[in-house]
């Protein structure tokens, strides 16, 4: 049986559900907040002038309060993302140019400054759109937006992406039901559970019956606490196109339990 010590919050599945529709920067936030030595740079250093500095070393412009979940957290990270689209003000405007409307974006609106700039999220389910506003940009204005590819920014007039960033789904995808699993997972080995608490906590204290004649279930679970311990100590940094970590930085941290 799960011992109760250990289910405090990372028992029940359903504070879990808002992780089904995160996307990519969402849900490396979600990791880098669980990392041991990121909470204590932002308890030692956040207040500090080298906060800044500090932040660079995860990957951020400044550092981000970690008991914010992605729901609530407003990380700035480096450098600008793919799915950050940017928008401009349109110098030479059409005579059909889309305005820029502010209160037309569909979802949540949070306005935002990153370090850098003005940055603005709209979140709804499933569906979270990100832009960077350029200086002088305002309600109402002919607009011109920049989409960051691969190793370029287009530049483009008319209507800003909406439902091609993150279009609503009907059902979780299996990749969210992972991403949730293994968050689940991560909570769990961090607060002490063994292995067969996990299993009982993730996939119900009838499946994990047979744990010890049941390969299969216990192979699944330690790879999914293997792959949140991954992401949580440097693989987060893919899902923020972030460059990886220079060889030999955190080798400690790499070789903890």
């Amino acid at each position: 049986m799960v011992d109760p010590h250990h289910v405090a919050h990372w028992y029940p599945t359903a504070a879990y559900l808002y992780v089904l529709w995160l996307d990519t920067l969402a849900l490396a936030w979600e990791y880098l907040r669980r990392h041991h030595d990121y909470r204590l740079d932002w308890l030692r250093h956040h207040r500090r002038p080298q906060a800044a500095q500090q932040a660079h070393r995860w990957g951020l412009r400044l550092l981000e309060d970690p008991a914010l979940d992605a729901r609530e957290a407003h990380p700035a990270w480096l450098p600008g993302h793919a799915a950050v689209v940017q928008l401009y003000p349109d110098a030479d405007p059409p005579a059909d140019a889309t305005a820029f409307a502010f209160w037309h974006l569909p979802g949540h609106k949070q306005l935002l400054h990153d370090g850098k700039g003005l940055a603005l999220i709209a979140r709804s389910p499933g569906r979270c759109l990100r832009f960077a506003l350029a200086p002088g940009l305002e309600d109402g204005m002919a607009v011109a937006y920049a989409h960051r590819g691969s190793a370029t920014a287009t530049l483009a007039r008319g209507r800003a992406p909406n439902t091609a960033l993150a279009a609503a789904k009907p059902r979780p995808t299996p990749a969210a039901l992972l991403e949730l699993h293994t968050l689940q997972a991560l909570d769990a080995t961090l607060a002490g559970a063994s292995l067969r608490e996990v299993a009982e906590g993730l996939f119900g204290v009838d499946a994990a019956a047979d744990w010890y004649s049941d390969g299969g279930l216990r192979s699944k679970v330690r790879r999914l606490v293997r792959r949140g311990d991954a992401l949580m100590r440097g693989g987060y940094r893919r899902l923020a196109q972030l460059p990886p970590l220079e060889k030999g930085r955190f080798d400690a941290d790499a070789k903890r339990p």
